[in-house]
């Protein structure tokens, strides 16, 4: 009985419990010097359960107490106050929060007759720092490593991050001071050693307080002396021509603040030449012009000076003349040679398409017939037409006396194969066959009786036919087909 009694008492507590509400905010952020309020509210759904006290506290301290009962009670120093308390809210509030305000914050709530309950919330305190940044202008390129930039975030709270965005190399050095209202100060510098490329170089500061991001760019100033060229003298002036000059260019930090030209010697100008400010002008050129010419160049920091040698031709020189137009000749033909072997490549590759196309139409017919090589090869001498035998004059037949007369009145030759003539026809016969077999297929030695029945032609072409040949008046000779 004991067991079922005690868990019906804490059910009974726990529904208490869970009627009585505290809210507050997890976490609140103050600006520093500016009101900040902590709000804490009361609910309950029992109404025979009354609110009896409300107390803030902080460090386990009290600050503010409230009692419906007895009023509002503030601690010592009166920096808290509370607003319109009540039994369902009391809001503490900061008029000008400082730095030492920071922390946890209890609102606790007792309530009758279920006890104490209570809620945390964190104050964080802030501060907008104060960004500045700036190029060091008394940075001189005299080769020791110098201050070039400077980038400064003062009094914020938490305390800013700061990095720098550059193409020089160089060190980072950084500061943070702890201010008395408790803010921070942090100084970076960027630390290298200046030259004259450096000048006018971009360099950046990048500030990041509480996830904000704040650039600012800047430009380096870095001091150095006057660096001095002079341009114009092509390597063709030559006596009698006019209108030449020099030109002498210098930069610096500070800027020039004057030119100075002279000869080496000391001697004074040409009468030929005149000098105006960075400019040398020679009206005419002459024996005298042949000299070293100097131009002085003036700083803050100092004065520097460039040497030009001038040689003086007697006649023009037109190989330097040239050589601009040589170097765009030889770009042009480089160009044109490169269209025409472009060209060259298209018309081979189109001529190679056709004959393709070409050997794929020939491949679409028969096959060409290649016969084999010979086994073996015949070496014929060949005879001259002295050396060949001659064919007899075969006499006149008396069948054929009629038709001879009646050709013109005329008699045509008989002609007759002589044994020496026929063997060598034989000769010829036998190495055209071993050269050529289809030659077989059609010499009128070899045809069969029954091709000369099935095939007319045969007939008509087979030397054996002489009445055939006589009565055309006409020797036949051998054929080959290929």
């Amino acid at each position: 009985m004991q067991c079922p009694l005690l868990l019906l008492l804490l059910g009974l507590l726990c529904t208490v419990i869970e009627a009585q509400q505290i809210s507050v905010n997890d976490k609140v952020t103050g600006t520093l010097g500016q009101q900040v309020n902590l709000p804490c509210t009361i609910s309950s759904n029992d109404p025979n359960i009354r609110v009896s006290q409300i107390m803030w506290e902080k460090g386990g301290s009290s600050i503010a107490v409230f009692s419906p009962q007895h009023g509002t009670h503030v601690s010592e120093p009166t920096n808290f106050q509370l607003i319109e308390p009540s039994a369902s809210s009391a809001t503490l509030r900061l008029p000008s929060v400082r730095a030492a305000d920071e922390g946890n914050y209890t609102c606790e709530v007792t309530f009758f007759p279920a006890g104490n309950r209570k809620a945390t919330t964190k104050l964080v305190v802030s501060a907008m720092p104060l960004n500045f940044a700036q190029a060091n202008t008394e940075a001189i390129a005299n080769g020791e490593e110098q201050t070039v930039a400077t980038c400064r975030s003062s009094n914020g709270r938490p305390p800013s991050q700061i990095s720098w965005q550059t193409s020089l190399p160089g060190n980072v050095t950084t500061t943070m001071t702890n201010n008395t209202d408790g803010t921070y100060t942090v100084v970076s510098r960027y630390v290298m050693t200046p030259t004259s490329q450096a000048d006018r170089m971009p360099i950046t500061c990048v500030i990041t307080h509480e996830s904000v991001e704040v650039p600012i760019p800047l430009k380096l100033s870095v001091m150095y002396p006057p660096e001095v060229t002079v341009e114009g003298f092509d390597d063709n002036w030559h006596l009698k021509r006019n209108g030449v000059f020099l030109t002498c260019s210098a930069k610096g930090n500070p800027p020039p603040t004057s030119f100075i030209w002279k000869t080496t010697d000391g001697s004074p100008l040409p009468p030929t030449v005149r000098a105006k400010d960075n400019m040398l002008y020679v009206d005419e050129v002459d024996e005298r012009v042949n000299r070293s010419f100097i131009c002085e160049v003036t700083n803050a920091l100092g004065s520097r000076a460039f040497r030009q040698d001038v040689l003086v031709r007697e006649k023009p020189n037109y190989s330097g003349a040239g050589a601009t137009g040589g170097i765009i000749g030889g770009i042009i033909a480089a160009i044109v040679g490169i269209a025409v072997l472009v060209t060259v490549i298209l018309i081979c590759r189109q001529q190679q398409k056709n004959q393709t196309a070409k050997d794929d139409e020939e491949f679409e017919g028969p096959p060409a017939y290649k016969p084999p090589p010979p086994s073996v090869k015949l070496h014929i001498e060949k005879q001259s037409d002295e050396e060949l035998p001659l064919k007899s004059v075969l006499p006149p037949s008396e069948s054929t006396d009629s038709q001879e007369m009646e050709l013109n009145g005329k008699t045509p030759p008989k002609y007759q194969m002589t044994p020496e003539s026929r063997h060598h026809s034989s000769f010829q016969s036998d190495y055209i066959e071993q050269e050529n077999p289809i030659y077989n297929e059609y010499h009128p030695d070899n045809a069969s009786p029954r091709e000369e029945q099935e095939n007319p032609i045969y007939n008509e072409y087979h030397p054996d036919n002489a009445s055939l040949r006589e009565e055309q008046g006409c020797v036949m000779s051998q054929a080959v087909y290929v």
